[in-house]
């Protein structure tokens, strides 16, 4: 078992940048390979991006390709998200998750079995 707490969001003007912070506890980290998903109102929740458990690989969506970064501190047991150059379709519940497999959760990957609350990020135009 891994609890997952998600913070850092909040309201952005577009153009601007929020940093997400997701804890986890519970089980060693770096056995945990992680993602973040987001869902807007209305939509179906999206992929967004993954890290490997060691960190040294990531996935993107096409969408937040080159503005969102993902990162992690297996230290801190904390995974992050830089998101820059934010714009209004953006706006979401932003949600980490996480599971044991090799590699990366990609977008055609079954859903991760450890997932967080999720932290709003509104980004107004």
């Amino acid at each position: 078992q891994v609890q997952l707490v998600e913070s850092g969001g909040g309201l952005v003007q577009a153009g601007g940048s929020l940093r997400l912070s997701c804890a986890a506890s519970g089980r060693t980290f770096s056995s945990f390979r992680l993602g973040w998903f987001r869902q807007a109102p209305g939509k179906e929740r999206e992929y967004v991006g993954s890290i490997s458990r060691s960190g040294i690989y990531t996935y993107y969506a096409d969408s937040v390709k080159g503005r969102f970064t993902i990162s992690r501190d297996n230290s801190k047991n904390t995974v992050y998200l830089l998101m820059l150059s934010l714009k209004p379709e953006d706006t979401a519940v932003y949600f980490c998750a996480a599971d044991e497999q090799l590699g990366l959760i990609l977008p055609t990957s079954g859903d991760p079995d450890y997932w967080g609350q999720g932290t709003q990020v509104t980004v107004s135009s």
